[in-house]
């Protein structure tokens, strides 16, 4: 039930939890570098946006832009644990932060699905424009 269901103090304690035990996996002295260096391998350059254009729904790609960068590698994090089973939250949590940190795991997976979306999409990227 952990980070669901308005349970924010709990969620809290696990995401702490987490951030700890994938900074001590990794032995780095400062946890924050643990979730900052995984971040930084899960943030999206690029995502695609439907446009219609015409009549046609085209999949557009567009730079991603702030806080939604951060955004999405946290929700892609968050999605990752919960696939994982059989463990509690916050452990699922630690092993997506240390597999995004060594650059494999489900949320770099994601990311690189985006990445390769996008550039497939390239052809479309003048409707972007307008």
């Amino acid at each position: 039930k952990c980070m669901r269901d308005g349970k924010k103090a709990s969620a809290e304690k696990c995401v702490y939890t987490a951030i700890e035990e994938a900074a001590t996996k990794l032995e780095l002295e400062n946890p924050l570098e643990a979730i900052e260096g995984a971040l930084k391998n899960v943030w999206p350059e690029f995502e695609v946006k439907g446009r219609r254009v015409g009549g046609a729904n085209y999949q557009v790609p567009f730079p991603v832009q702030g806080h939604r960068r951060t955004h999405l590698g946290l929700m892609w994090f968050v999605a990752a644990a919960r696939s994982k089973k059989g463990m509690p939250i916050a452990r699922r949590l630690s092993t997506e932060i240390v597999d995004a940190y060594n650059n494999t795991g489900a949320s770099v997976k994601k990311k690189e699905d985006v990445h390769k979306m996008a550039e497939a999409n390239r052809a479309f990227a003048h409707f972007a424009r307008g």
